[in-house]
């Protein structure tokens, strides 16, 4: 479970209201009394896998004025068009001034969380599991990661301090793919992965111990012979050229992993909508 009043979430949140709100919501202040009230919901306008409703409670606190919201679908819920995600009752202004960012936000991460879940089912039925990866909008991390679990994929590192990943031009600065990876098991105690772009990398990598590999931009055909022939000496993840279209030919070529960056950065937003429906 996503911690939601973590730093960085409270942050990006803080951050959009300002950026939107600035010094205060001309229109809104114009058109409505200060002391006007009203109820209003977040409607879902197609099928899709709902991410950031939890967010709502940070959004409206932070503006204040807002007597009860009712979340109605959880992040990683499936919707279909018409169904109500939140309800909220209070201060005319502050719903008005906060729909526009709540609705980026449930937009957003509803878009990463429908397509990670079209991903993940394309995998169901291998031993394979799709992954996400760092290509995410600069200040979201946390969120847009939160959002491809809530769609099925799982969470691989969430930077660059959690976990050990030696890419190409790792290797190149090193000196080699044994000495990358020799460095690394002297520096730290964390698991190592270390990335193969052929199949003398590969040999390479495993004579040096490697336990965990990344086959990066081979066709299925080509990585499904490399898994055959490291026969299980290493964990393996395939990543580069892993689109919704092959993510399961490359699921079905016994890797363990398959990586894709399009689930975060290439996500459509999905359609949510927010009406005002009753007022006194």
């Amino acid at each position: 479970m996503i911690d939601f009043s973590h730093p960085d979430i409270v942050d990006s949140v803080e951050r959009a209201l300002e950026e939107d709100i600035g010094p205060g919501d001309v229109t809104s202040h114009s058109c409505v009394s200060e002391d006007h009230m009203a109820r209003g919901r977040f409607l879902a306008r197609e099928q899709q896998i709902v991410a950031g409703t939890e967010l709502l409670p940070l959004i409206y606190q932070a503006r204040g004025g807002v007597e009860s919201l009712k979340i109605e679908k959880l992040s990683g819920a499936c919707v279909t068009d018409g169904q109500t995600l939140a309800a909220a009752h209070g201060r005319a202004r502050t719903l008005l001034e906060c729909e526009r960012v709540a609705l980026n936000f449930l937009q957003h991460l509803g878009g990463i969380a429908t397509l990670a879940r079209r991903y993940a089912d394309a995998a169901t039925g291998t031993n394979c599991r799709v992954l996400d990866t760092r290509k995410t909008t600069p200040g979201l991390r946390r969120l847009e990661k939160m959002a491809a679990a809530a769609g099925g994929v799982t969470n691989h590192r969430m930077g660059l301090y959690d976990a050990i990943l030696i890419k190409n031009n790792h290797i190149a600065a090193a000196g080699g793919v044994r000495q990358a990876i020799e460095a690394a098991r002297g520096a730290s105690r964390l698991p190592i992965e270390i990335e193969a772009r052929t199949r003398e990398e590969v040999a390479e990598a495993l004579d040096a111990g490697a336990r965990h590999l990344l086959l990066d931009n081979f066709s299925p055909a080509e990585a499904a012979e490399l898994i055959r022939w490291i026969a299980g000496r290493a964990k393996v993840e395939i990543s580069g050229g892993v689109t919704l279209e092959t993510v399961r030919d490359y699921a079905l070529t016994g890797a363990d992993f398959v990586s894709a960056g399009a689930i975060t950065h290439s996500a459509p937003a999905v359609d949510i909508s927010f009406r005002l429906t009753w007022k006194k």
